[in-house]
This record gives C-alpha cells, sequence and structure tokens, in this order.
C-alpha cells in the first residue's frame, strides 16, 4: 500500500509500481556503472551521496525465486527522478547492490505493504 495524498493505493505487481512512479514524476530510468547512478542516456552520473532513496518495493515471486525483484524510487540533487530495478536475493547485481548500500534510504514497502 502506499499513500498519495488523501488515498491509498494497494500495488501489488511491479508494472502498477513502475506506472504509478511515472505519474508521480519518476520518468528518468537509471542505471549503474562504474560505482555511479547513471540516466538512460548516458548524460548525467552521481555518486551515492548525490541520491537519495525516497522508497522502494520488494517483489517476491510466488513460485521461482528468479521472479524476485526490486524497484527503487530515486531522486537525485539535481532534480532528477527515475527508477532503478533490480534482481532480489542471489540474483541481484553486486554492482547494484554495493550502490545502493551508500545511498540514504526513508521508505520500504515489501509486497505493498509499506514497512516503518
Amino acid at each position: 500500500m502506499e499513500t498519495v495524498g488523501d488515498a491509498t493505493l494497494t500495488l501489488t505487481t511491479l508494472s502498477e509500481c513502475v506506472n504509478n512512479a511515472a505519474k508521480n514524476g519518476y520518468t528518468q530510468n537509471f542505471k549503474i556503472a562504474d560505482n555511479k547512478l547513471v540516466t538512460q542516456d548516458g548524460k548525467s552520473m552521481y555518486k551515492p551521496t548525490d541520491v537519495i532513496i525516497s522508497n522502494f518495493f520488494r517483489f517476491e515471486g510466488y513460485t521461482d525465486p528468479q521472479d524476485s525483484s526490486i524497484l527503487f524510487l530515486i531522486e537525485t540533487t539535481d532534480g532528477k527522478k527515475g527508477i532503478l530495478i533490480d534482481a532480489y536475493g542471489v540474483y541481484a547485481d553486486s554492482d547494484y547492490s554495493d550502490f545502493i548500500r551508500q545511498v540514504k534510504i526513508y521508505t520500504r514497502v515489501i509486497n505493498g505493504s509499506k514497512i516503518e
């Protein structure tokens, strides 16, 4: 569940969360390269100290561990907002995990439930 204004949304799939993030201005698609967060076009690069994770959502596959993923909602110091998606658990990309461990995280949601 995520609260947006006065409404509470139940977001249970990765695609629902990605669509909701885009509606809320998270339009960049980020990736990690050389321990930096990079925009999809490669024109902007950020160190972990230039980034905050405003929220993240973890999705666990019901029958296949390979279906587990994590979606990060990211904001940069120059005002860009976007998403970063990685596998979760043993299939996670170690470069992504190393970068994320260095970034400040504000909220987390697991399978649609906010964890405080």
